[in-house]
């Protein structure tokens, strides 16, 4: 990210003042499906005493918007704070292993994460649904269940045991379905394959007769080009350009049946937080939800950019899924969904909540986004 544009994100975050936290604080507060009626805060008291918090991010130290997001929060908690709290971001790999950072969060040793949700199910499996299901929500959708619908109050109820306070910490918009150096023509070239690809999303390639891979961004290109894996799905255009995957890889394949709208996060570890006094707790809060939203907007608005450089320039041959892929896959959907919550108390309970407010909204859905885009574009 250029500098001028880091520049004018924190210019107009700063501009936004105590108007921005009173209208975000609904937003992140805990519970946050309405603002709190109930006694506040004390106004805090300034004691001039700073705090030097470590980041850990689970992604690439260069890869642009994802990890830009978790410097644009430090930066933007700095200013505000005057430089009462300072936060050095660490890129996947830098202070402990991509996939390690809920644990080093969670033990204390640094005092902030940033990731998604869906990386931690092998210690929590209901923590897949605040990331991505598949065919499941896309982003708006998710933002009104997090934000307006319970979601938060059940994902801190999750990430209580261990010591951590999540919040929601951008979305990649819809994704792509991934890259493959074989044609999908039908599920039937779903068996034997090796695919780089996380969540429930992971657990479908399985019981399609794939074999699901988990492993960092940093990792994916050199596992790919070896042949450790055959196929790989990261995020979307801009993303997948910046990483390379067309010079390696014969066919990209859309839509992004398995991450329709992955919500990405902040997790803080609770003793750190509550040692804040309550205004620098409020000032984390809220860059975390300018990042959230500055995130995805710069997702949504480079991709076709990127989709068309690939195409176009980098002759990448885009295919959709045939239709009948896509069914069968939306059927072994359900039954992986089934399994996990057969399986976990508390990813039943998630699950529940998710569906029942999937199936309140749907409907306005039908007849506004879907329609548009049906009779419209």
């Amino acid at each position: 990210m250029k500098d001028q544009s880091r520049r004018d994100f924190l210019k107009h975050s700063l501009q936004a003042g105590a108007a921005s936290l009173a209208l975000s604080a609904p937003l992140l507060g805990t519970g946050c499906s309405t603002p709190s009626s109930g006694p506040v805060d004390a106004p805090a008291v300034q004691t001039g005493k700073k705090f030097q918090w470590k980041m850990l991010t689970t992604w690439p130290p260069t890869l642009p918007v994802i990890q830009d997001g978790p410097k644009l929060f430090a930066q933007s908690v700095k200013e505000m704070s005057s430089g009462r709290l300072e936060i050095q971001v660490y890129g996947g790999g830098e202070l402990v292993p991509a996939l390690e950072a809920f644990g080093a969060v969670s033990q204390g040793t640094a005092e902030i994460g940033h990731g998604a949700s869906y990386y931690w199910a092998g210690k929590i499996p209901a923590a897949q649904f605040f990331a991505a299901v598949p065919f499941g929500m896309n982003p708006q959708q998710m933002n009104a269940w997090i934000i307006s619908g319970g979601g938060l109050e059940l994902w801190e109820e999750i990430y209580a045991p261990f010591n951590l306070i999540p919040l929601p910490g951008g979305n990649t918009a819809i994704q792509m379905g991934g890259w493959f150096n074989k044609e999908i023509n039908s599920v039937n070239d779903l068996k034997g394959l090796k695919m780089r690809i996380p969540g429930l999303g992971g657990k479908v390639i399985s019981k399609a007769g794939g074999s699901a891979v988990l492993s960092a961004g940093g990792e994916i290109y050199t596992n790919l080009e070896r042949g450790v894996i055959d196929a790989t799905e990261w995020i979307g255009p801009f993303h997948d350009y910046t990483m390379g995957f067309y010079k390696i890889a014969k066919y990209y394949y859309y839509p992004g049946w398995h991450e329709p709208g992955t919500n990405l996060e902040f997790f803080i570890n609770r003793p750190a937080f509550e040692q804040l006094p309550s205004d620098l707790r409020e000032m984390v809060r809220n860059a975390a939800a300018r990042v959230h939203y500055w995130m995805l907007c710069e997702s949504e608005s480079r991709n076709n950019l990127y989709l068309q450089k690939l195409v176009k320039e980098e002759n990448v041959d885009l295919r959709p899924f045939p239709s009948e892929v896509l069914e069968q896959l939306r059927a072994y959907s359900a039954e992986v969904i089934e399994e996990v919550v057969q399986k976990d108390a508390q990813s039943r309970k998630i699950h529940d909540a998710y569906t029942a407010f999937r199936h309140q909204i749907t409907p306005w859905a039908d007849i506004s986004e879907r329609l548009y885009y049906t009779e419209n574009l």
